[in-house]
């Protein structure tokens, strides 16, 4: 996934925005990010962002078993893509973990009620460590490219820079 460049219009030459009304689900908030984080980045840590890249995974998931001959239908594959492009129904896994006090099954149980026919498959053969694992790799990603598009704004303007002050005594 690719990251608009974000050159002027008041950020920083790295482009960091600082927003101190952030929404906790959409970034990752602490002190430090809170100060420091550029909203991209913030929002590639989030939990909004962690519990969609979940609800990827278990499609994805099923995709993949019902290939071998798993008993998963079209159908259920079909729910869970609809339910993942919904509102993320957060105070229900906030429900569930509160009473099973799993953050993993708490939010399977949640697509679970938005797409009740895939129920039965979604996270099916998986660990929680398989979700949350792939699911940091794939921020960790998304974060480096994040990285390697300031390094290269960062770059091109100390080049510029150089450039200009080539003739510098």
């Amino acid at each position: 996934p690719g990251f608009p460049r974000q050159a002027g219009r008041g950020r920083g030459i790295m482009g960091a925005q600082h927003d101190l009304r952030r929404n906790a689900m959409s970034g990752y908030a602490n002190p430090l990010t809170t100060r420091y984080a550029s909203r991209e980045m913030s929002e590639v840590f989030g939990d909004e962002r962690k519990f969609r890249t979940w609800r990827r995974i278990w499609i994805a998931l099923a995709e993949a078993e019902r290939t071998p001959g798993v008993p998963i239908t079209g159908k259920q594959i079909a729910a869970m893509k609809r339910a993942a492009k919904k509102k993320l129904n957060l105070d229900r896994a906030a429900r569930y973990e509160r009473e099973l006090r799993h953050d993993v099954m708490a939010h399977i149980r949640a697509f679970g009620d938005q797409c009740p026919i895939a129920r039965g498959i979604i996270h099916l053969g998986a660990t929680s460590c398989d979700v949350g694992d792939n699911a940091d790799l794939l921020a960790i990603r998304d974060a480096l490219d994040l990285v390697a598009l300031r390094l290269a704004r960062a770059i091109e303007l100390l080049s510029k820079f150089a450039r200009s002050q080539a003739r510098t005594p």
